[in-house]
């Protein structure tokens, strides 16, 4: 199932400095993010079958809702200081994102579509 991961960020007068190094469960493949999303949109909308993947709030905030068909749960995420683990098999879609949000994501595998499953799975 999902996790928020607390990261360690440094403050001085020259700012916020959140180094993301040695503290995620996978070695980055892809990178991404998702910005201009209107507040009534969603993206994701799917789980993957070997794709670990972390969630970063750059700016803004935004839902996470997450189903690994046996727990269904919604992370919110609006600070520079956790990313959200999404494992394989967990279905996810955001939403909720505010004006001005950005999302970045990085994943531990490359772009595979024969790795991504859409249908939300059903809670037993």
């Amino acid at each position: 199932m999902a996790y928020m991961l607390k990261l360690t960020s440094f403050y001085d007068e020259r700012g916020r400095l959140t180094p993301v190094d040695g503290v995620l469960p996978f070695e980055i493949k892809r990178m991404y993010y998702i910005s201009n999303v209107n507040n009534e949109s969603e993206r994701g909308g799917h789980s993957h079958i070997l794709t670990v993947e972390a969630l970063f709030c750059v700016s803004g905030s935004f839902s996470v809702v997450i189903n690994n068909g046996k727990t269904k749960e919604e992370f919110y995420l609006n600070d520079h200081n956790h990313c959200l683990i999404i494992e394989p098999n967990d279905w996810h879609m955001m939403h909720n994102f505010s004006m001005g949000a950005i999302l970045l994501g990085v994943s531990s595998t490359s772009y595979d579509k024969s790795d991504y499953i859409y249908e939300e799975p059903e809670i037993v």
